[in-house]
C-alpha cells in the first residue's frame, strides 16, 4: 500500500468502539434533549424516540464504520485499452452538516479516465454514500472521494462535482430555501486539460 493510502485510512480512521458511548449513553442524551426541548420524555408518544433516534444516527453515520480505500481494491485490468472518460452521474446521498447536524441532501457526479484498469460501477457510488454518511462539509466531502479515487486507482485524472441542498440555511438561520450549493474537485487531466474538464462539466449541467 502507497504512503498516500496509508496517510489517507490514518486521517480517516473512526475511533476505537472502546471510545465510543454505549447504547444506553445515547438514549440518555436523547431523553435530555426532549427535556430540554420542554417536553416529557415519559409521555407514550416519545417513549421510544430515544431508541427510535440512536438506530436513526447509526445508519445516518455508518459511513465511519466502511472503509473507502477497501472498497474500491478490486479492479479489472482486461479493458480492451479502453482510456476515455468513465462518468457516473446523478448518485443521489443524504448527509449531514458537522456545524448543526441538519440534513444535506444531494446529488454528486464522479468521473475518472482509466489507466489500464477500471472498478466496478457500483463502488464509485459506495465511495459516496461512505464519505456521505458522516458528519461533513460539503467541500471536504467533494475533496475526499476525488482523492480517495485518485489514490487508490492512479487513473489520468479525476472529477467530482457536487450538488445539494443545505437544511441548517434553507430550515433554519438565513430560510432561503430553493438554494443549492455546487462544489468541484478537478485531478490529473481534469484539471491540466480545458477540454476534458469541459466535456465533463457539460455532462453534469
Amino acid at each position: 500500500m502507497s504512503p498516500n493510502l496509508h496517510t489517507l485510512r490514518r486521517v480517516e480512521a473512526p475511533q476505537s468502539e472502546s471510545q465510543k458511548p454505549g447504547r444506553a449513553d445515547v438514549e440518555a442524551a436523547v431523553r435530555t434533549i426532549i427535556r430540554w426541548t420542554g417536553e416529557d420524555p415519559g409521555r407514550d408518544g416519545l417513549l421510544e424516540t430515544p431508541a427510535r433516534v440512536t438506530r436513526a444516527f447509526e445508519e445516518f453515520f455508518s459511513g465511519y464504520s466502511q472503509d473507502p480505500v477497501e472498497i474500491l481494491e478490486k479492479t479489472f485490468e482486461e479493458i480492451e485499452g479502453y482510456d476515455e472518460m468513465i462518468v457516473l452521474r446523478d448518485i443521489r446521498f443524504e448527509s449531514h452538516c458537522e456545524h448543526h447536524m441538519a440534513p444535506i441532501i444531494g446529488r454528486a457526479w464522479v468521473a475518472y479516465i482509466p489507466n489500464g484498469r477500471v472498478v466496478g460501477i457500483s463502488k464509485l457510488a459506495r465511495v459516496v454514500d461512505v464519505y456521505a454518511r458522516r458528519l461533513q462539509i460539503q467541500e471536504k466531502m467533494t475533496a475526499q472521494i476525488a482523492n480517495t479515487i485518485n489514490d487508490v486507482l492512479k487513473p489520468q485524472g479525476v472529477g467530482v462535482i457536487i450538488k445539494a441542498v443545505h437544511h441548517c440555511m434553507t430550515t433554519r438561520g438565513v430560510h432561503k430555501p430553493g438554494t443549492d450549493l455546487v462544489t468541484s474537485r478537478m485531478l490529473g487531466c481534469f484539471r491540466d486539460n480545458a477540454l476534458t474538464r469541459q466535456e465533463f462539466l457539460g455532462m453534469a449541467a
